[in-house]
Parts: structure tokens; C-alpha cells; sequence
């Protein structure tokens, strides 16, 4: 299951449209690692200038590949992070997560190509 939903928040869903603030607070409490990542990486791209941050550390278990790969394997997750954040999120192999400013354009282009994903390739990434 990718996420743990409050019984007030399914009863809400259930009757009718939730709002961002409660799904992101729900992303935020399952999976504790994915927000910590990405929220990790805002900050350094906010600090930073730079036209994006990315994380080329893998995750440190299984467990916390899971929540990585549920979150941005996500439309619903991985919009609601992007319109929390006010960034783009890209994403290559299990862990390399990128935070995008939304007006690097050409920079996100460049990052989501398959000429950078085949970069990005390394034989101890194999079977992340």
C-alpha cells in the first residue's frame, strides 16, 4: 500500500474532492523518507540559485527505495508535491530525484532525456 490514510481523510474522499493540504500532509506521514528527500532538496535549490538540486545518494533500505519510487511513480503524489513545493520534480533510476525551479525549462528538458538517463547509468545501479 503507498500510503496511510487517515479514516477522516478516506470518509472525505469518499463523499467527495479533498483538498492538497490534507494529501500532502498524508504523502508526508507515509512516506517519511520520500518528504525528507524532497523537502531536503528544495531547500538546497532554494539556497543555492541554481536552476535545479538532485540526490545522487541511493536510498539506505529497500524501504525507503519503496517510498521513493511510490511517491514519484505517482501522478497524484507527485503533483501534489509540486504544487506544495512550487517546484518540477523529475526522477532517473531508484533514487536520483531532481527539484526543478518551474521556469528551468530547458534545464528539466536536458535532465529527463534519454541521452541523461543513459548517463546516469552505472553498473552498481543495476538492480536499484
Amino acid at each position: 500500500m503507498s500510503l496511510t490514510v487517515p479514516n477522516d481523510l478516506l470518509d472525505q474522499a469518499r463523499t467527495g474532492e479533498i483538498d492538497d493540504a490534507a494529501f500532502v500532509a498524508c504523502v508526508r506521514d507515509s512516506l517519511p523518507y520520500a518528504w525528507s528527500l524532497i523537502s531536503e532538496l528544495v531547500k538546497e535549490r532554494e539556497h543555492s540559485g541554481a536552476d535545479f538540486a538532485d540526490n545522487q545518494v541511493p536510498p539506505p533500505s529497500e524501504e525507503a527505495r519503496g517510498q521513493l519510487l511510490r511517491c514519484l511513480a505517482s501522478d497524484s503524489m507527485r503533483g501534489a508535491l509540486e504544487r506544495h513545493f512550487g517546484v518540477r520534480l523529475a526522477f532517473q533510476n531508484c533514487h536520483r530525484v531532481a527539484v526543478f525551479d518551474p521556469a528551468a525549462t530547458k534545464a528539466l528538458a536536458e535532465f529527463v532525456t534519454p541521452r541523461a538517463q543513459i548517463l546516469n547509468q552505472k553498473p552498481e545501479l543495476v538492480d536499484c
